[in-house]
């Protein structure tokens, strides 16, 4: 504990440790409301600036993956800065970029607005870990981090359907506006309950090359997959941006092992529950925002529904995770942590095993009860993760722990948003290019739905001319559709069987933690 917290200590009482995570959780709601409110503005802003989804995922995914990378700056900040200076600081950038982002020309300047939100919500994030393990005993961390986790939910679960509202009444511009009071208060906060830095402790250096070649190695990385069906996966140009992802990633593990001051221990991922926690950190990743930024996709444009419908869908489903994490943070204190993840995990790979089978015709209630069943799981998960690895730390690695559970889990998440709006492209056009083998305008089904649609097309006064392609035409928008539909249901088929493996590191960190 620092000379400036035991001076607030002393000035608030016992009530700190609250007013402190209050804090924090004003700080981790506008992030989270940031980082999952526009998603259900994303086919609004695709038709806006006229693009396709392989590009309009950099909304999400650079916003993640800035994120993932500014979250190992947020020990260096903490030290640097003190708590006050890198809390506020953080939060005047991610307002000038909730701001332009509102105000935005072209779909880049959309897209840089995000990744400059998500930079600022990389640094906050942990800082909010770290407060909490300041100010909670030993014993109550768990309760802290359950507290602490329903800002962590509160914006995923309010998010969409409040960005829903404001699409469907306003334009999707108005959601980059919505986390801004939060923001504005949680600065106040700061000013009030945080504390500065003390001026005994040296300053650290900055790790320029670190930072560099993380960042060199995610740009690339994504950059590749993203591009891959388009430019051909063994074109040239794809193959030298992973190979140049690899080597920046391994260039970097090793700089961190040699740097005097690295962004990143990589040496605590020698403990095996930190290792095992981290590995299912990253798994809930991809399950917490894969799934948030495909089910508003799946549901506007398969089934049909408004911005606002599609967030209604996802707000019950978020109130009960919220609900969840003050229980699962009691449980990850006295149960091992293999219990409520393992659980978890099961209940999130059966939600994507049933959403696997969703079409146009599937229901809103029966859409709803099964993203409720997986964020039930996440809730029930995320409090051990977090805990159950931090606490195989010594209490001075817990900064540099919580900065890498965190990176873990929003890398998941990155690579996870990536690695899905990818695989629907792919899958997409492989059913597209099966049924357009298969059902040619001579199939028996597609002969009477021409003939229906010739039929109706003639009573309504088309021109025999253009009846024929325009029939046609219409054949292959319902191939399309039919491939879209099926494209969604192999994503989320690939992510239950993802999470039912992830069953393995969630055991084997159980078992470390029991010795």
């Amino acid at each position: 504990m620092t000379a400036g917290t035991e001076a607030l200590f002393q000035r608030y009482g016992a009530a700190y440790k609250w007013l402190a995570t209050a804090t924090v959780m004003l700080g981790t709601l506008s992030m989270t409301l940031a980082t999952t409110i526009v998603n259900v503005a994303i086919p609004d802003i695709m038709a806006d600036f006229g693009i396709a989804q392989s590009r309009a995922q950099w909304l999400s995914t650079g916003f993640l993956a800035a994120m993932t990378a500014c979250m190992l700056l947020s020990a260096w900040a903490l030290s640097a800065l003190g708590m006050r200076a890198a809390y506020i600081g953080a939060m005047v950038v991610f307002i000038l970029a909730a701001l332009a982002g509102g105000l935005s020309v072209s779909a880049d300047m959309v897209i840089v607005s995000r990744v400059l939100q998500g930079a600022m919500a990389g640094i906050i994030q942990p800082l909010a870990m770290t407060v909490i393990f300041q100010v909670f005993p030993p014993r109550q961390r768990g309760l802290g981090m359950g507290i602490y986790g329903l800002g962590v939910i509160l914006g995923p679960a309010v998010g969409p359907v409040l960005g829903g509202v404001l699409v469907d009444w306003f334009s999707w511009r108005a959601v980059f506006f919505l986390p801004l009071p939060t923001s504005v208060l949680g600065m106040v906060f700061a000013l009030l309950f945080t504390a500065g830095r003390d001026r005994d402790e040296p300053r650290p250096g900055f790790d320029w090359l670190g930072v560099a070649l993380l960042c060199a190695s995610l740009v690339c990385l994504l950059w590749a997959t993203s591009n891959g069906q388009r430019l051909g996966w063994s074109s040239p140009l794809i193959l030298g941006l992973l190979a140049a992802a690899l080597v920046a990633a391994v260039a970097f593990v090793l700089w961190q092992l040699r740097c005097r001051e690295p962004l990143l221990n990589v040496r605590i991922f020698a403990v095996p529950g930190f290792a095992a926690g981290s590995a299912v950190g990253f798994c809930f990743g991809a399950a917490l925002f894969g799934t948030t930024y495909l089910i508003p996709l799946f549901v506007q444009d398969i089934q049909g529904f408004t911005a606002t419908e599609a967030g209604l869908l996802l707000m019950p489903a978020g109130l009960v995770m919220a609900l969840s994490f003050p229980v699962a943070g009691y449980l990850s204190d006295r149960v091992p942590p293999d219990v409520p993840i393992g659980a978890g995990l099961v209940l999130i790979a059966l939600s994507c095993f049933v959403l696997g089978y969703a079409d146009a015709t599937t229901g809103f209630w029966v859409m709803a009860f099964w993203v409720i069943v997986g964020r039930v799981g996440m809730g029930l998960g995320l409090p051990s993760i977090n805990t159950g690895s931090l606490r195989t730390l010594d209490f001075r690695l817990v900064s540099q722990g919580a900065g890498a559970v965190n990176f873990s889990r929003q890398l998941g998440g990155a690579l996870g948003v990536n690695a899905l709006s990818v695989l629907l492209d792919r899958r997409t056009w492989f059913h597209t290019e099966v049924m357009a083998q298969m059902r040619t305008a001579d199939h028996p089904a597609h002969r009477e739905l021409l003939r229906q649609f010739r039929e109706l097309a003639g009573r309504l006064g088309v021109e025999p001319g253009r009846l024929e392609p325009d029939a046609l035409r219409f054949l292959g928008d319902v191939v399309y559709r039919q491939a879209y539909t099926l494209g969604f249901q192999d994503s989320f088929l690939a992510l239950g069987v993802v999470f039912l493996l992830a069953l393995f590191p969630a055991w084997l960190m159980g078992r470390f933690a029991r010795q």
